[in-house]
Parts: C-alpha cells; sequence; structure tokens
C-alpha cells in the first residue's frame, strides 16, 4: 500500500504542475488582444476609414461581451465540466484572433467580439479552477496569474507598434501574431480534458449567482470600480499628459510605465496576503493611493511621471485583490464560480461605462477636470465598499443566514 502512494504522488505532483502551467498561459491570452489594440488605433482608423467613434467601440466591445457572457459561464461548466468549457473558449479565442487578422471592417468587428467572448470565459474560471484544486494557495496563484496577465499585456502594449512596423501586413500581423500565444495555450490545456464529466448532482447546483448577498455585491462594486479605473487610465492617460506638453511617444511610454509598476506591486501582493488578517486594510489603503494619483493628475498635472506611477502601485495591487476577493470570500469551487461570474458581469458593464463617461465629461466641459473629479470620486467609492469586501463569506444560494464573517484564509 505504501509503495503504491508513493508511485502515485509524482504523478499527482506532475499532473498539478501541469494544470498550473495551462493556468497560467491561459491567464497570458487574457489580455493582449484588448491591450495591443489602443497604439494601432491611429493605423487601423487610417486604414478601414473609421471614425473615432467607432475605432473606439474596438475597446468597449470585449467588456461589453464580458458583461453579458460571465453569467452564464457557471451554469454551463456546470454541464459540461470547467476543463472543457475553458478549451472551447480558448477555440474560440484563437478563431476570433485568426479573424481579426483579416484586414477589413467586418474581420475587425467580428474578430474583436469572439476575442472577447473567449476571455470572458476565462475569467470568469480561472479564478473557480483556483480555488478548486489549489485551495490553499489562492492568495499566492492569484498574485501569479495577475501578474503574467499583467506583464503580457504591457508587453502587448509596446510591441504593437514596432511589429506593425517591421512584419508583413503592418498594423492586422500586430493584432494577428497573437494567436501563438492562443495555440500554446490549447496544447497545454487538452490534456485536462481528460477529466471525467460532472456527475448528475454537480449539474444541478452551485450555478445560482448571489444576487441577494451583500458581500456579494461589495466584491462586485470593488471589481467594478477598479475595472473602471484601469480601462480609463489605458483609453485616456495619454491624452492627459499630453496636454501638459507631452509627446505622443512620451505619453505611450508613460502608459507603459503604468502597466510595468501595476506588475512589479503585483508581485509584492502574496507577501501581504499572507500576512494581512483579512483583506479590509489592504483594500482600502490600495483604493487611497489610486484616489491620490487621480488628484494629483488635477491638481498637479506637469508631475504626470510621479501619478503614473502612484495610479500604478495602487491598481496593481486593487487588480489582485479584486481577483482574491473572488476564491478568499467564496463558500468552495462552485461558489467562486458564481460570485466571479457576478462579480465580472456587473463589473465590466461598469468598465464600458466608464471610458465614455469620461470622454463625453471631457467633449462637454472642454477640460480634464471634470472627469478626473468623476475618478476621484470613484475611488473614494472604492476605499469604501474595500471595508466590506475584503472580509467574510458569500453563503451558497439558497441559504439566507447572515454572512459568515470568518475571515477566509488568505495564502
Amino acid at each position: 500500500m505504501s509503495s503504491a502512494l508513493d508511485a502515485q504522488r509524482p504523478t499527482r505532483r506532475s499532473g498539478q504542475a501541469l494544470l498550473l502551467w495551462g493556468l497560467l498561459v491561459i491567464a497570458a491570452n487574457l489580455r493582449p488582444s484588448l491591450t495591443g489594440v489602443g497604439p494601432l488605433l491611429d493605423q487601423v482608423q487610417a486604414d478601414l476609414g473609421l471614425s473615432a467613434a467607432v475605432a473606439g467601440l474596438l475597446n468597449t466591445l470585449p467588456l461589453l461581451a464580458f458583461a453579458v457572457i460571465s453569467p452564464l459561464v457557471p451554469r454551463l461548466a456546470a454541464r459540461r465540466g470547467p476543463e472543457r468549457v475553458l478549451a472551447g473558449a480558448l477555440l474560440v479565442l484563437t478563431v476570433g484572433i485568426a479573424i481579426r487578422w483579416i484586414p477589413t471592417v467586418a474581420g475587425l468587428f467580428g474578430g474583436t467580439v469572439l476575442i472577447g467572448a473567449g476571455i470572458a470565459v476565462g475569467n470568469v474560471l480561472l479564478p473557480s479552477l483556483i480555488k478548486r484544486d489549489f485551495p490553499t494557495k489562492v492568495g499566492l496563484l492569484t498574485s501569479a496569474y495577475a501578474t503574467v496577465m499583467g506583464g503580457v499585456a504591457a508587453v502587448a502594449s509596446g510591441v504593437a507598434v514596432p511589429i506593425s512596423e517591421v512584419a508583413p501586413g503592418g498594423w492586422s500581423t500586430a493584432l494577428g501574431c497573437w494567436i501563438v500565444l492562443a495555440l500554446l495555450a490549447i496544447a497545454l490545456w487538452s490534456p485536462q480534458l481528460r477529466t471525467p464529466p460532472p456527475v448528475a448532482a454537480a449539474v444541478h447546483g452551485g450555478h445560482r449567482l448571489p444576487w441577494k448577498s451583500g458581500l456579494a455585491w461589495a466584491v462586485t462594486a470593488f471589481m467594478g470600480l477598479q475595472s473602471l479605473g484601469f480601462y480609463v487610465v489605458v483609453t485616456w492617460l495619454p491624452g492627459v499628459v499630453q496636454d501638459t506638453g507631452i509627446s505622443p511617444a512620451s505619453a505611450g511610454w508613460l502608459l507603459f510605465l503604468f502597466q510595468v509598476v501595476a506588475v512589479l506591486t503585483s508581485l509584492a501582493a502574496p507577501a501581504l496576503l499572507r500576512r494581512a488578517r483579512d483583506q479590509r486594510g489592504l483594500a482600502t489603503v490600495n483604493s487611497l493611493i489610486m484616489l491620490a494619483g487621480y488628484v494629483g493628475l488635477l491638481l498637479a498635472p506637469e508631475w504626470a511621471v510621479v501619478w503614473t506611477i502612484v495610479l500604478g502601485f495602487g491598481g496593481g495591487a486593487c487588480l489582485v485583490l479584486a481577483l482574491a476577493f473572488l476564491g478568499l470570500r467564496a463558500h468552495d469551487a462552485a461558489g467562486a464560480g458564481a460570485l466571479s461570474a457576478m462579480a465580472q458581469s456587473v463589473g465590466y458593464l461598469l468598465a464600458a461605462v466608464g471610458p465614455v463617461l469620461f470622454g463625453l465629461l471631457h467633449s462637454v466641459s472642454s477640460g480634464w477636470q471634470a472627469p478626473l473629479i468623476l475618478m476621484c470620486v470613484a475611488a473614494f467609492g472604492q476605499a469604501v465598499v474595500a471595508m466590506v469586501a475584503g472580509k467574510g463569506t458569500v453563503r451558497p444560494s439558497g441559504d439566507h443566514q447572515a454572512p459568515d464573517q470568518t475571515p477566509a484564509p488568505a495564502r
């Protein structure tokens, strides 16, 4: 008996290592197809004759896809198994990248919708799978996949224009080259398809979203507000700083700096999560750091480099915390999937509105003061909901008891 168990351990360890590598490479696919678009928008508009408003939909459509598809994922995963659903999502993502490689308006927007659909499924299922397969390392592995996701996103922003300048096909190849990473994810994830499909009992449970939970709504609000901040900064930071006399090229590097600082901050998050009894203090402080960055841009925009670093510092930590809450606040893996679906559906709908409202306020007021005040209010609201979202456990759907306030382990 002992020798049989000893023989199984290496197999189990290698299986978990393969699973972890698969999850991290999937995480690497969740942002580059989005963040690589912004630097190429001018080229895309010129080649296809798109107006600025129509071109802006390329950043909005994926977020709307997240909002629409996220609530459907837990039920689908319960019926088919999360491994198979995630494999299907990777296939959809790959097809979307291939279609968007075609330099036509139909290919550009059709591919973008498919890319958004594929990423939406990955956004929901990764926290659930981490909660299920690595329950004692939720904080650590959430930080790891957030770091990979943010790091590849930053690289995509930085290399988009250089690739378009040297590769045949220009901007379409710069957008389409990420198909290589998607195919690698499919290859690494394919062994997980040997997992048996869910049993009948699992199919009928574990997929109801916790709409009646106040704690779930706090987590959702935190996810939505930090996402709103990220997409507003990614969309509008270059425009804000260019009005202070910074060149377009330098403004692009500031955006790269924001993402690099966010990635470096996410590397430090696991140590902070392990030391904290709960996450209320961390989430509140980092939300206030975001507030300080917006106030700085409002009052002293000439110090844009400093405020970019401040925003990256707070934003990187808030992203890790928002993703970690999906596992730490959940009762089990099914609960993590349901909470993830709810938080990302409403959260990304709010994120989709943010850049549009920010731009509208800029147009109406002919300046950046009103939109930056909006972001100050959003960051303050994020700090408020952080005090609730950072502690407790969301009860499974159908359980109407008060939320359990016993802190979930943050490891």
